[in-house]
């Protein structure tokens, strides 16, 4: 179905399958419980979830892309990007 050669494109999709089925997960945990406290709680757990997967995809990114000819300031760029936004969804 789909043609991908770079095999860090399979590691970074994996994660976001997986973090896709942690949500759906979570989403069942909220009906399951049933009460707005426990809902709460599955929330601010898949909250923390979530920068690792946005971490790990991204590591995964900039593995994929050093390991190609690709200029050292385009990766710096990247990283700061990424901080920049894991630094303004701080609370």
């Amino acid at each position: 179905m789909f043609h991908v050669v770079d095999k860090w494109v399979y590691a970074m999709s994996s994660l976001r399958f997986l973090s896709g089925l942690c949500e759906l997960t979570g989403g069942l945990l909220m009906l399951y419980f049933g009460t707005s406290e426990r809902a709460l709680q599955v929330n601010g757990i898949l909250a923390l979830v979530g920068p690792f997967v946005l971490v790990g995809v991204t590591a995964f990114g900039v593995v994929g892309i050093a390991s190609e000819a690709v200029n050292i300031r385009r990766i710096v760029l990247l990283l700061i990007g990424v901080g920049l936004i894991l630094y303004a969804s701080r609370s």
